[in-house]
């Protein structure tokens, strides 16, 4: 059994002060040069092509810390004794658009939490633009499942996205003519400016992630940590959702998002991370296509018919449910 309390004593020491055996492998030397001496192609390019390790420790993992928007080096994780993550190790390059797929309460959710500095690993290290979570969050938007929102909490779609500003706008700011464009804006280009002052709750489930999307985009973040923001949407939706992402990788932004649907991964998404508890694969987006993979990523929950893999999974389970669950797909409210 892992002990969560002596983990954590290991991941709050100081890394530039601990023991070298607990330090932080990326930041044991933070005044040195890219450890690296090939170049890289320019920043257009997909980020597979940059020479990006995708794993690793020591040199690999600092030279991964100077191109790419999150490292996780050896993290493990998860909620009392029980561990949602194990040993993940992965990079994330600046400006890539990645899906992360994988089993019903295989880390998923838990993954981005990490991220966000919501929760805190057992062990590991975790640097997320350039400084431990949670030190730049006001330049990371975190939207979480919809399941996990109070949609009776009396306010409007304007409300909700004008929330997107707070990190900027720091303790007792009130709105100014900049975030209020910053909102309008936000609202027209999900198309959900005609419901500025629809109460959350009345809007149908595509609404809703349109809504949290324009609260992320109201914050001009450089990260966007999306929980399952195209699950129980109608196709229309889907497709205007995806075009906002892509948009904002090719301005620079990274978007990891996590999903179900492995159709949507392979047409719109550039890179896909394979999780169950612990990194199954990491690459290009057509591994989602890849039997060996998704047997591996799934296992039991895969069933092959005809040829083809066929996926056999709960979209409604979590790493740590909920107490209260209200689950509401497109078209269907209250």
């Amino acid at each position: 059994m892992i002990d969560p309390h002596a983990a954590n004593a290991r991941v709050t020491a100081d890394p530039m002060t601990a023991d070298p055996v607990a330090a932080d492998p990326i930041t044991a030397n933070p005044g040195a040069p890219d450890p690296h001496d090939h170049p890289h192609p320019t920043e257009r390019a997909h980020p597979a092509s940059r020479e990006l390790p995708a794993y690793g420790t020591g040199h690999e993992l600092r030279h991964a810390a100077h191109h790419a928007a999150v490292v996780l080096s050896e993290v493990t994780a998860g909620y009392d004794e029980r561990a949602a993550l194990t040993d993940i190790t992965v990079a994330v390059a600046t400006g890539t658009l990645l899906a992360v797929f994988g089993p019903n309460g295989g880390g998923k959710s838990t993954f981005l939490k990490v991220i966000a500095g919501l929760l805190k690993p057992w062990s590991g290290h975790v640097h997320v633009l350039g400084a431990e979570p949670g030190r730049e969050a006001r330049r990371v938007a975190y939207v979480p499942q919809a399941e996990q929102v109070d949609w009776e909490f009396p306010v409007s779609v304007w409300d909700v996205v004008v929330m997107g500003r707070y990190p900027r706008l720091g303790m007792f700011r009130r709105p100014g003519a900049a975030d209020r464009r910053a909102v309008a804006d936000a609202l027209e280009l999900v198309g959900m400016a005609d419901h500025a002052q629809t109460q959350i709750g009345r809007l149908s489930g595509g609404q809703r992630r349109r809504a949290f999307l324009a609260r992320a985009l109201a914050a001009d973040p450089d990260l966007y940590l999306l929980d399952e923001p195209v699950t129980g949407v109608d196709p229309t939706t889907q497709e205007d959702l995806m075009r906002i992402l892509e948009a904002e990788t090719r301005r620079g932004k990274t978007v990891i998002a996590t999903t179900h649907d492995l159709a949507a991964a392979a047409e719109h998404f550039e890179d896909v991370l394979a999780l169950n508890r612990t990194v199954i694969a990491h690459g290009r987006s057509d591994l989602v296509l890849d039997r060996d993979v998704l047997s591996r990523t799934y296992g039991g929950h895969l069933l092959v018919l005809g040829g083809e893999p066929l996926l056999v999974d709960d979209p409604h389970h979590h790493d740590q449910p909920p107490g209260r669950e209200q689950h509401f797909h497109d078209g269907t409210h209250r």
